[in-house]
């Protein structure tokens, strides 16, 4: 594979590429009309024109992007996250037009993309699943009866569903007709797909989630865990490898549950299986995610692996050069997603142009972006602007370098998530590891955001000073016989 195609724009479609390159291999970038300038389109090899702004129009426009492949000669196309990276159809259009698809089979995509068919594919496999219905609900009252006897509150669930959409949470039978009639119509209009399904809502969990990678030959390791349990509406804001919660045995316990999962769809490429983990540290599967996630660095930068290089070699037929007995956690790492939105409004979109934007640099400090100073922020697209990762040989100094970072990150024209990452990293409740999906909710007010006046270097100074001493919990150490350039590059 001499030369690959991303069918994406921003941070992600930067981040392939820059591993491409240092593999030897040629990249092709896809552009719509807003990005004809965008770092994406300077950093590829090539670059194709496939339409006017609306995603529609542009970078879901599965025929544009295989021509655009065909045209220039590209082996392989890696679809990075969103878009058509968990599309089975689109993964089977480009398989069939003999092209190498960086990324699991269409099989596995369809059976994973569906909450229901992937319960089904895992009951066969000694995979904890949170207590609810097997099948799509088509009788309320029946399923009134259902969610009474697992007991309230209850979970409804889009089958197709995914960033918190077609979701509701039921106190009340009352609440449950209504409820499921919103759900059922949010999932239509998302998803095309109206299907739900009901569950026993766990109460205050956490987030958890572990990284797999499976080759051809029927190799799977899993890469441990990545806590995301800091979100606003559903959707992650903040994460951090490895998880303060779990315990070796647990940890152990919920990486094979997850290389279970994959062997349930004889998955190939890099995913990621989630569970949701109560405060006994019981564990049940929630999810699995068939693709690159946004918050893939943590995992790299505690193994020392490039996540995108594995995902490439695994296209290419090669075998895992490691064993699951190989690999283990070095260090803590923390992601902030630095979406332009505004804290203070309830985390409303924010658009404008970029007017000051100048990065942050130092020990420990990792940047993913796919913007520039005078770009503008489109309305068409995801409002990420970039991943701001920290890491350290302990959880408290990963903070201590967000706080840090987060000062050094110098963002004008648009509103954007980076105080309130700031808030999170000073809060008492995630620094003690005392918090739960319910973070926000319960811990954030725009007003406590506000009160924040004190410059973030002098927080973070102030922040190392107290929790010096303060000692992690031990994780078992890496074992890898080389260290790569991701550990090399920690200071």
């Amino acid at each position: 594979m001499n030369k690959i195609l991303i069918a994406n724009r921003g941070e992600i479609a930067c981040r392939v590429i820059r591993t491409a390159r240092k593999m030897g291999i040629s990249t092709v970038a896809v552009y719509s009309e807003p990005d004809r300038d965008a770092p994406h389109v300077r950093l590829a090899d090539e670059a194709v024109f496939i339409g006017p702004a609306a995603s529609s129009e542009s970078y879901l426009r599965t025929d544009k992007i295989i021509e655009a492949a065909k045209e220039t000669g590209a082996e392989g196309i890696h679809p990075g996250y969103g878009f058509l990276s968990e599309n089975a159809s689109f993964a089977k259009e480009v398989t069939d037009a003999g092209i190498t698809f960086i990324g699991p089979k269409p099989y596995a995509i369809e059976i994973m993309g569906s909450k229901l068919a992937a319960k089904d594919a895992v009951s066969n496999y000694d995979i904890p699943m949170v207590p609810g219905t097997d099948e799509a609900v088509t009788d309320i009252d029946e399923a009134i009866k259902t969610a009474e006897q697992i007991g309230f509150p209850i979970l409804v669930k889009a089958s197709a569903g995914g960033g918190g959409k077609g979701m509701r949470i039921v106190e009340e039978a009352k609440d449950f007709k209504n409820q499921m009639e919103r759900a059922i119509s949010e999932a239509e209009s998302a998803f095309g797909d109206g299907s739900v399904f009901i569950e026993k809502f766990v109460t205050n969990p956490r987030h958890i989630e572990f990284q797999i990678l499976a080759d051809e030959h029927g190799n799977i390791v899993h890469l441990f865990e990545r806590e995301c349990s800091v979100q606003r509406r559903h959707q992650k804001v903040v994460e951090e490898a490895p998880s303060v919660l779990l315990t070796e045995d647990v940890r152990e316990a919920m990486g094979q549950a997850a290389v279970r999962v994959a062997k349930a769809c004889d998955y190939t490429g890099a995913g990621t299986v989630e569970f949701l983990v109560d405060s006994d540290l019981n564990f049940y599967f929630l999810e699995m995610n068939t693709r690159l996630q946004v918050e893939h660095p943590v995992t790299e930068i505690i193994t020392g692996l490039d996540l995108v290089e594995q995902q490439i070699r695994i296209a290419r037929g090669e075998k895992l050069a490691y064993k699951q007995e190989d690999l283990g956690i070095k260090g803590h790492a923390l992601e902030l997603r630095v979406y332009a939105e505004s804290p203070e409004d309830n985390f409303m979109p924010s658009t404008g142009t970029l007017s000051l934007y100048r990065r942050p640099e130092g020990d420990g400090i990792r940047l993913d972006d796919g913007y520039d100073q005078g770009m503008d922020i489109p309305i068409y697209y995801d409002p990420m602007i970039a991943k701001l990762i920290t890491y350290g040989d302990n959880r408290m100094e990963a903070i201590s370098r967000m706080i840090e970072a987060i000062g050094r990150y110098d963002i004008e024209g648009v509103a954007t998530t980076l105080p309130f990452g700031r808030f999170v990293c000073e809060h008492e409740a995630f620094r003690s590891g005392n918090f739960d999906t319910g973070f926000v909710k319960n811990h954030y007010t725009p007003e406590a955001l506000k009160e924040m006046r004190q410059p973030a270097s002098e927080a973070a100074a102030l922040f190392v000073l107290k929790h010096f001493l303060h000692e992690e919990k031990t994780v078992k150490p890496a074992k890898q016989k080389a260290e790569s350039p991701w550990f090399e590059n920690r200071r």
